[in-house]
């Protein structure tokens, strides 16, 4: 189950935009992000809501995990995009993790159409 959030506070993808305006009409299914740069944002404020149905259904089929655990005690503290071309977006994410360490990785990841919406594929870590 995803955790509240108020649709008028700055949306947790770092847009600069509220909820309401920016992951909100993803994530209930109101508007599918047009863009893969648009599905990341989504997917970046849904791991932040812990919003695994979203990320389930926003994940490519065959390289989707059995299972997440959004409940570990990760705290999804910051998106930045870096480059978003074609079906290819490269971001970094910061994250504390559930030992209270700051974490960050970048990654480089690639993204499909299915059945006519963008789905996530895979992505490649780069540190």
């Amino acid at each position: 189950m995803p955790l509240p959030y108020p649709p008028f506070k700055p949306c947790p993808c770092g847009s600069g935009r509220s909820y309401a305006a920016c992951c909100q009409p993803a994530h209930s299914a109101q508007h599918p992000p047009a863009t893969p740069e648009q599905l990341m944002r989504s997917r970046y404020a849904a791991f932040f809501l812990q919003d695994e149905a979203y990320l389930f259904g926003t994940w490519h089929p065959d390289t989707r995990p059995a299972r997440l655990d959004l409940q570990d005690g990760t705290r999804y503290t910051g998106l930045t995009i870096h480059q978003a071309q074609d079906a290819e977006v490269e971001f970094t994410v910061r994250m504390r993790l559930p030992d209270g360490r700051a974490h960050r990785f970048r990654e480089h990841s690639r993204f499909v159409q299915l059945d006519g919406r963008w789905v996530y594929l895979d992505g490649e870590q780069i540190f």
